[in-house]
């Protein structure tokens, strides 16, 4: 994946853009930290339709029973595992 300067990205918008749509994203950095990625509309709509977690599990296929059942046994608290 490609950096380029905030300056140096503006300057060739078009060329980035153009890189992005081919599938080639770039990280934007300023005064040397990573600040954005610029990607394509079509990899964006790809990454943000991911479901979440919650999601995930309200659409399992399974019943109850599939499921294994947890352990009665409480959870170890921080302060007994000495963290």
């Amino acid at each position: 994946m490609k950096e380029l300067q905030l300056k140096d990205a503006k300057a060739t918008l078009s060329a980035v853009v153009d890189r992005a749509v081919a599938g080639e994203p770039t990280v934007i950095t300023r005064h040397g930290r990573k600040e954005a990625v610029l990607v394509s509309f079509e990899e964006w709509e790809r990454v943000s339709k991911v479901p979440s977690f919650a999601d995930l599990l309200l659409a399992f296929p399974g019943e109850p029973g599939d499921i294994p059942e947890r352990s009665r046994k409480p959870a170890r608290t921080l302060r007994e595992t000495g963290l």
